[in-house]
């Protein structure tokens, strides 16, 4: 199976840019989310990370809270 398909890819024209356009757009993607990471503003690091541990319930008692009659 494997000789079948490295025979098949030796016979399409620039099959190697293939790999290096993968390989460029793994490090574009790194290399921004690297760049995001250390530009992210401290506040919202901390408001993301503690969103998981805020109960559920106080965030619809905070809405039914209203002064509304």
């Amino acid at each position: 199976m494997l000789k079948f398909v490295k025979g098949y890819m030796e016979t399409i024209d620039g099959v190697a840019t293939y790999p290096m356009i993968s390989l460029l757009i793994f490090f574009i993607f790194f290399a921004i989310l690297f760049w995001w990471v250390f530009t992210a503003s401290k506040e919202h690091i901390k408001e993301v990370s503690e969103l998981p541990l805020q109960d559920e319930d106080r965030t619809t008692v905070d809405l039914r809270n209203t002064d509304t009659p």
